[in-house]
């Protein structure tokens, strides 16, 4: 079977991705992602797959595990794993509105991940539809929370990861139109100060203010960034009246490392900081945390077979490690065979300019179609 052969075509593939993408979807709003994932799902029943619908926990939305037919349907095979939640808030499509402009099409979480969940849709609709049946069974799991690490789904998506023989994750390409091998490990953390109240005007000097100590903090934690481990803070909440000396400051940090070793340092240093300082108490605890995932001989070889697919297709296919967290890091570091950045090329994810080149919805389709007809 000859993926260059199928016949995709981008402006249907966008009509499809439409409703997708102007159905907002932020990791917080429960509601909001399952309605998403209610659309994917009905778009695979129509396919024809076997739907389980997997209730959310800690106040997130639910799983879709989709199995599509096949002879061989319960033996391991391969398994596309993306995420429904984006960072965008709900009303973001009036500032985002979906707009095409030549190659460009624009909307809130359209590359993150969005098209690259649609055009494994499609690689698999193609498939069928030319009567094709592919050497392994397909599992698609879609899930609610990749955004904030994942939290309440990184036990499912190990659990089906391990009845699997690999792993295709469609998140977005590299801006070369290279995949994703590796990621680095990430870990976040939940930070704290407790100060004391007083009357910000009549009684200034008696308060201990947790803002001041928080912001001191925030200062020292960006202050601990090296070529080998990166420090930030993207998270910060504090006070509640102008005319209070603030008691408690919150916020939430991230760290991100190359190797498990530095980030395990980085995580020691973070850690470190907890402590009480001029009648301040600053805490600092550890959220969820991404291992290093280090390509192996197994995704190596799965890498190797994309490349050949890539060449049929005439196009190059580079490889590297990559920085920002998926769900990649759980299988990857699991020892499964997985390939990650196989979705859409574009740019400015996380923003109010983020957008897909459209000419990348067939050509990554067409190369995940290769690797569904030729996986066995």
């Amino acid at each position: 079977m000859n993926p260059a052969n199928l016949p995709f075509d981008s402006e249907a593939m966008l009509q499809g991705l439409r409703a997708w993408v102007e159905c907002e979807s932020p990791t917080w709003d429960a509601g909001t992602v399952n309605r998403m994932l209610d659309i994917a799902a009905r778009d695979m029943a129509i396919m024809g797959a076997t739907i389980e619908r997997i209730g959310g926990r800690q106040g997130f939305g639910g799983v879709i595990r989709a199995r599509f037919p096949h002879p061989k349907q319960g033996e391991p095979g391969i398994l596309i794993a993306g995420h429904m939640d984006t960072v965008h808030p709900v009303g973001t499509i009036e500032k985002l509105k979906w707009r095409r402009e030549g190659n460009k099409c624009y909307g809130p979480g359209i590359y993150d991940m969005k098209g690259g969940n649609y055009l494994s849709l499609e690689a698999i609709r193609q498939l069928a539809r030319a009567s094709f049946t592919t050497p392994l069974p397909i599992t698609v799991l879609f899930t609610p929370d990749e955004e904030v690490g994942t939290p309440s789904t990184r036990d499912i998506i190990e659990a089906e990861a391990a009845r699997n023989k690999y792993v295709l994750v469609p998140e977005p390409g590299r801006a070369d139109n290279g995949v994703t091998t590796g990621r680095y490990a990430i870990a976040r953390f939940n930070l704290e100060a407790t100060g004391r109240p007083s009357h910000a005007g009549a009684t200034l000097s008696a308060g201990r203010s947790a803002i001041r100590e928080m912001a001191r903090q925030i200062l020292a934690i960006d202050a601990m960034t090296t070529e080998d481990c990166t420090f930030s803070v993207g998270v910060v909440h504090g006070g509640q009246w102008v005319n209070c000396v603030a008691t408690t400051a919150t916020g939430e940090a991230l760290s991100m490392a190359k190797r498990q070793a530095d980030l395990d340092r980085g995580v020691e240093r973070m850690l470190a900081l907890s402590g009480t300082t001029n009648d301040v108490t600053f805490k600092v605890t550890r959220g969820v945390t991404r291992p290093v995932w280090e390509p192996d001989a197994g995704t190596m070889a799965l890498y190797e077979k994309a490349r050949d697919i890539a060449k049929s297709l005439g196009t190059e296919l580079p490889h590297a490690s990559s920085g920002g967290g998926s769900d990649g890091n759980f299988t990857g570091a699991m020892g499964i065979p997985t390939l990650d950045g196989l979705g859409v090329r574009g740019g400015n994810g996380h923003t109010l300019e983020e957008f897909i080149e459209v000419d990348s919805l067939v050509e990554r389709g067409r190369l995940m179609a290769g690797l569904l007809a030729t996986l066995e």
